[in-house]
């Protein structure tokens, strides 16, 4: 067996060229790598021997730390990748995590922001500060196009087809959309476009949209950090983040009839499954509507 720095290495390259998965997916990868590994080191064990009474013991560990089942099921996809890779390349004759079972995980909904909040977030962003036309058109754009934060932090000029009502999208594994463009968040974007020219933007990011006050691309903490604060100011009690925006954006096309598949392709999800969540919210929030509204639900006096 090579060292494990070799290994680790090796799996990377696999990971970016062979899976063509992006920055943070391998980070996460590697994370849970290095959570096996740990193990196998602290209980004295070779990586080329492992069993899977060894796997299932690793696994009671995650537990035992406090781990959620959601988060266990995650690295123990990470461990099968990562036996896969091992197997493909011959370090080890059989591949123990191959029955290794995963935790089932309840159903559960995401957040998501009705029209009204949505509004009411946007009107708490003080619009007479520089960076108050710059969050704007990121909420817009979230909002409007349904990105991912690492989408919308990476976004290029390159990437803006305004004219067109259009923006093209990086996704996961460096995957190409192009994803229709609201015009409120367009008027927003130029809005916001005349402040960014004044901005000195440092090398390497000439191309990138949305900078900082240091002229580097913003950081999804940033963002997150906003949102929170106009929430707040908002007077919004739910546990919402960037990616509560895509969430809502999916929801509101589907209650207003737009077919699942289209928002497939806007969301980039590569399977139809994926979207398919939305139907459930979707579900969640005629039942809903039934209950507030049907006369038969209406408590009797």
């Amino acid at each position: 067996m090579k060292p494990k720095d070799d290994i680790i290495q090796k799996y990377k390259n696999y990971l970016l060229l062979e899976r063509s998965l992006s920055k943070n997916s391998i980070e996460a990868y590697i994370d849970d790598v290095n959570k096996l590994l740990y193990f196998v080191e602290n209980e004295g064990l070779n990586l080329q021997n492992l069993t899977l009474d060894n796997l299932e013991q690793f696994v009671a560990q995650l537990y035992d730390s406090g781990i959620n089942a959601r988060s266990t099921a995650r690295v123990i996809s990470g461990v099968k990748s990562f036996f896969s890779f091992l197997l493909l390349d011959e370090y080890i004759v059989k591949d123990p995590s191959e029955l290794l079972e995963t935790p089932k995980i309840g159903f559960k909904l995401p957040v998501v922001l009705s029209i009204e909040e949505i509004e009411n977030i946007l009107r708490a962003i003080d619009m007479s500060t520089k960076e108050g036309e710059r969050n704007r058109a990121i909420l817009e754009v979230l909002y409007g196009c349904g990105l991912r934060i690492s989408e919308l932090t990476n976004l290029k000029f390159s990437d803006l087809y305004l004219d067109e009502e259009f923006i093209k999208v990086e996704g996961k594994g460096g995957k190409q959309r192009l994803v229709p463009i609201s015009h409120a968040a367009i008027n927003a974007l130029n809005n916001y476009l005349t402040e960014r020219k004044q901005i000195d933007a440092k090398k390497g990011h000439e191309d990138i949209v949305f900078l900082s006050k240091r002229g580097t691309a913003i950081s999804r903490i940033m963002v997150f950090h906003f949102i929170k604060q106009y929430a707040e100011s908002a007077g919004i009690k739910k546990n919402i983040s960037p990616h509560t925006f895509r969430h809502s954006f999916a929801t509101h096309l589907l209650e207003r009839g737009a077919n699942i598949r289209a928002i497939q392709l806007m969301l980039g999800h590569e399977k139809i499954t994926t979207t398919e969540l939305y139907t459930h919210i979707d579900r969640e929030y005629l039942r809903q509507e039934i209950i507030e509204h049907h006369p038969r639900n209406k408590k009797q006096g």
